[in-house]
């Protein structure tokens, strides 16, 4: 695509002022992004998968380092003859007044007995100015294909700024140079589980980042920068106190339904009693309990209304994922279809997904796992980061299938970026 004005016009020219990659920097990425293995037989006979180099070590280890080119190898007790893996390594770099990140895909193949063949290609650059505003280039990708495949052939040109070209490397080149806004952040080369694009567009656009940042408040920072569905305003006085009081937050979205609920009941917020609970959880469900007595005390009849009110809001912004269910011979897990589902649900978990109207967030997407008919956790979908939010089971406890509903869910959601696209 070509430029269309004066900003990607500038931001084009600059990239082809890029300094190639250094053999040392490559180097380094083939040496960290990718599993460096050992394939050993059953007769002890390892073979590393590096430089083709065998001989036989009959030890147990999981590890080993070759004699022939001192590679530190990972053990593999396997058959396989032939492996192949593929990952990103980022360069956080400047231009200009542009944090720039530069992303190269490092293809890998192995075979025993000879020595490993390496591709890489720069794929994606994301440009960032203090102000926030970016601009992706990139090379093309096949349409409507779901795994990472790139036309290598293509030119690195202007792209829309997609979701896709978000990626998360296996590792960031540890000699960055960084833009003021980001240098005087707090920031100190831990991107605490963001991608880096995440991590430098919120410390540049949210000036709140700072201060979770230096204040060691990394769980916030994580959450905020990606749960752009809520607002750190909303909580930043309550934040404040958790901070001067040292108080760590671990579980930042019980902690932010709890603060909503106080909202609600009219507490202090800025009140430590409140806001620092020793016991999050205790403290998270009895207010859970206290409103859910409260509507059905006191707006029994109107809260009835108010769903009628809300299903055609709810049917509005849900029903294009109706009928989504999958399972994986044990686990059962659908779409919730309507509020006065989300309701029952809630009421059956006890938890406050109908309560705080998770049902009705644009973002949310809720669904239900069950076995045998009986509901095991509520699931909570972000439908523009197309990951698990959050898993919860009776009393918002992990349950025993945990993991795997998360993985279920996880195999499929390829089913609701299809439903997203039509």
């Amino acid at each position: 695509m070509k430029p269309k004005n004066k900003y990607q016009k500038r931001v084009f020219e600059l990239s082809k002022k890029l300094s190639p990659l250094t053999k040392a920097q490559v180097k380094w990425g083939y040496k960290n992004c990718i599993d460096h293995i050992g394939r050993r037989t059953k007769k002890g006979v390892i073979s590393c998968l590096e430089c083709g180099h065998t001989w036989t070590d009959r030890t147990t280890e999981t590890h080993c380092t070759c004699p022939n080119c001192d590679t530190r190898l990972i053990i593999n007790d396997t058959t396989k003859r032939v492996f192949d893996d593929y990952q990103y390594f980022c360069m956080v770099t400047t231009s200009e007044e542009f944090q720039v990140l530069r992303f190269f895909y490092i293809d890998y193949k192995a075979k025993a007995g000879e020595k490993a063949r390496y591709f890489h290609s720069e794929v994606i650059q994301l440009w960032i100015d203090a102000n926030g505003k970016h601009t992706t280039i990139a090379k093309l990708r096949p349409i409507f294909c779901f795994t990472d495949t790139w036309n290598f052939c293509s030119n690195l040109e202007i792209r829309p700024n997609k979701n896709f070209y978000n990626a998360l490397p296996t590792a960031t080149y540890p000699r960055m140079k960084l833009i003021p806004e980001i240098k005087r952040s707090g920031f100190t080369g831990d991107f605490h589980k963001l991608t880096p694009f995440d991590l430098f567009r919120y410390i540049v656009t949210e000036n709140k980042a700072e201060t979770l940042l230096k204040a060691k408040q990394t769980a916030l920072l994580q959450f905020f920068a990606y749960h752009t569905s809520r607002s750190i305003a909303d909580y930043w006085s309550s934040i404040r106190i958790c901070i001067r009081n040292g108080y760590n937050i671990d579980d930042v979205t019980m902690w932010c339904d709890y603060i909503d609920l106080l909202r609600f009941f009219g507490k202090d917020l800025h009140n430590a009693h409140y806001v620092c609970p020793a016991d999050l959880k205790a403290e998270h469900d009895r207010y859970v309990e206290k409103k859910r007595a409260h509507i059905e005390r006191e707006r029994k009849e109107e809260a009835k209304q108010q769903a009628l009110k809300d299903e055609a809001l709810f049917q509005e912004l849900k029903s294009k994922f109706f009928g989504i269910q999958f399972t994986d011979g044990v686990v059962q897990v659908r779409v919730l279809e309507s509020v006065t589902e989300i309701m029952q649900e809630g009421d059956a978990m006890h938890h406050c997904v109908f309560t705080n109207n998770y049902h009705l967030r644009p973002d949310s997407l809720i669904l239900s796992a069950c076995i045998d008919g009986e509901r095991i956790e509520t699931v909570e979908l972000s439908l523009s980061k197309l990951k698990v939010v959050q898993s919860r089971g009776v009393c918002n406890k992990n349950t025993e299938h945990h993991d795997r509903i998360i993985k279920l869910v996880n195999k499929h959601i390829p089913l609701i970026r299809k439903r997203i696209a039509a």
